[in-house]
């Protein structure tokens, strides 16, 4: 037991340091004033943490969901730096045994806080030694086998389990309903991008005009990590092409370069778009099919790009599947006529 402890500390430490890798050092916000977005998230977060350290206990279990690249991990982390307790990361791919779950939760300390990213890949079995320990914080151990096997029970520190997924509907009911907080990540507004670009900026020591970070901020699909990385690939650009300040020309130069249009869309949601018009004529179509079409994994094109493209009105998902709408043809460059299509300049979206 004590080797496998020393092997599942070794994987969340991994875990730890990927988080916490150097691209993104100092970029995550450790206290709540400095997270930008989420409001009323935030705001219901801090009353229940004032809350439990008012009564000197744990925080409710937690589990955040929506699209990747909102911030659920940075959230998890600030929750326990509010709450002054550690933080323990892991995944649910990562815990593949029941006896790596027991590593993990008896190496904790009271009030301490677990977060399970991708908690609906967690294994069913796995998840059944999980509901106990999140109930009554307590492990059923079986020991031996046949008619002299016998269980006992270990008694676990009163925790806080935070879990994070893209896919809640996956998320078995018995699991949901254990958690005592549920918050949805929503996009983020043009304006709140704008002041995350900035920041990041500056931490970065990124020389950025206002137009610069507005522009940047209205390519980020409304998402943290893309605006972040779309940050430090203009820099890149503007180091080697312009004079080492971000201003609105460089900026829509580099962008331009990387072929994010003024919308956000990238190659693979034109592509999506594309194929849906071009190879399907206009849909339905499942997204199994869809995805084999324009060699992707279905997995990524209902988390990563459908989200985006649903909140912009460009497709549908109806019972039969996936459909182009006005939008998403006017978007091409292209009017649609009975079955005919006819190419025109393509316009930008309201």
């Amino acid at each position: 037991m004590a080797t496998k402890a020393k092997e599942i500390s070794a994987r969340i430490i991994d875990l730890e340091q990927k988080e916490d890798d150097s691209s993104f050092e100092g970029l995550r916000p450790k206290a709540f004033k400095n997270f930008i977005g989420q409001q009323n998230i935030k705001d219901n977060l801090l009353i229940h943490i004032s809350a439990a350290k008012g009564r000197k206990e744990h925080l409710e279990h937690l589990l955040f969901y929506g699209p990747p690249g909102l911030g659920k991990t940075t959230l998890a982390n600030i929750i326990a730096n509010e709450m002054g307790v550690n933080f323990k990361i892991t995944s649910g791919p990562a815990i593949e045994r029941p006896g790596d779950l027991a590593a993990i939760l008896t190496n904790l300390k009271a009030n301490d806080v677990l977060f399970i990213d991708e908690i609906h890949r967690l294994n069913r079995v796995v998840e059944e030694v999980l509901y106990p320990a999140m109930e009554d914080f307590g492990l059923d151990i079986i020991i031996g086998k046949g008619p002299s096997a016998r269980s006992i029970r270990l008694d676990l520190p009163r925790f806080t389990l935070i879990g994070a997924t893209t896919r809640i509907g996956q998320i078995s009911s018995p699991l949901r309903d254990r958690f005592g907080i549920v918050s949805r990540l929503e996009f983020y507004t043009p304006a709140e991008i704008k002041q995350i670009v900035t920041r990041t900026a500056k931490v970065l020591e990124i020389q950025i005009e206002d137009s610069g970070a507005e522009e940047i901020s209205k390519r980020s699909r409304g998402t943290p990590r893309i605006a972040n990385r779309l940050l430090r690939r203009v820099r890149d650009f503007t180091q080697v092409k312009g004079d080492g300040t971000i201003n609105l020309n460089i900026a829509n130069r580099a962008l331009k370069t990387l072929e994010i249009d003024e919308s956000g869309l990238d190659k693979t949601d034109r592509k999506i778009l594309e194929s849906i018009i071009k190879k399907f004529a206009g849909g339905p179509v499942g997204v199994e099919t869809l995805a084999a079409s324009i060699h992707e994994e279905s997995e990524s094109l209902e988390d990563v790009y459908e989200p985006y493209l649903m909140q912009l009105g460009l497709i549908e998902r109806t019972p039969r599947g996936r459909m182009a709408t006005e939008k998403a043809y006017k978007h091409l460059g292209l009017i649609k006529k009975g079955n005919k299509k006819e190419r025109q300049e393509p316009l930008p979206l309201v």
